[in-house]
């Protein structure tokens, strides 16, 4: 059966959507079968998997996609978990009940956090959401800017929080945006190295806990 990524976070534009199609990219690129589920009504992750389907060159990896009511998506998952490695899930930008399911679907709920104060108070309902659910988030420290004190305030911070933090960083880079514009991950993305490498080191940190798992 597949392994199951939730991606969720209260607050809008914490980039929930971009890391999950830039995951869902350097997964395939590794040679793994992955599902995409949008539950999010905004349907951003959708309007990004049709422009890649429209591109003509070529695109490393096996991608699916799929949108289910977030009621609908245990079903969603049954049903494509026999012919995929990874399903993802991208979910609404809000923490209520319509969010339990596909907290509960998951073997980990990955949590992005910007670098901001902001983000971090509402980072607060989500993993209290997912403690309810039995799950320990992994929190990632999003579109933070090296060497700042903010960035060094929030990376403290998050290890009180109710999850584990990331190692990983991910930087503010326009080549994020760039590449999601385009229907591409960062790992095919042309000039991108910075970006791809920091997508590649957390895939390594999310393959590693779920080993540790056993998954």
């Amino acid at each position: 059966m597949a392994t199951v990524l939730t991606l969720a976070q209260q607050k809008g534009g914490s980039g929930k959507t971009t890391l999950t199609a830039h995951l869902a990219c350097e997964l395939a690129s590794r040679g793994q079968r992955v599902a995409l589920i949008d539950i999010d009504p905004q349907g951003s992750l959708g309007r990004w998997f049709m422009r890649r389907f429209d591109r003509e060159d070529g695109l490393r990896g096996d991608i699916a996609f799929s949108t289910a009511s977030a009621w609908g998506v245990s079903f969603e998952c049954r049903k494509l978990g026999g012919d995929y490695d990874f399903i993802l899930i991208d979910t609404p930008p809000k923490i209520d009940g319509d969010l339990k399911p596909a907290l509960h679907a998951a073997d980990l709920v990955i949590v992005p956090v910007s670098a901001s104060q902001v983000d971090l108070w509402a980072t607060e309902g989500v993993l209290d959401l997912a403690a309810r659910e039995g799950q320990r988030p992994l929190a990632v420290l999003n579109r933070a800017r090296a060497g700042t004190r903010l960035t060094a305030d929030i990376r403290a911070a998050l290890d009180g929080l109710e999850a584990d933090a990331a190692q990983t960083v991910l930087a503010q880079r326009v080549a994020y945006a760039e590449a999601l514009g385009a229907g591409q991950g960062v790992c095919e993305f042309p000039g991108a190295r910075a970006a791809a490498d920091e997508i590649a080191a957390l895939a390594d940190e999310v393959l590693g806990r779920l080993d540790a798992r056993g998954r």
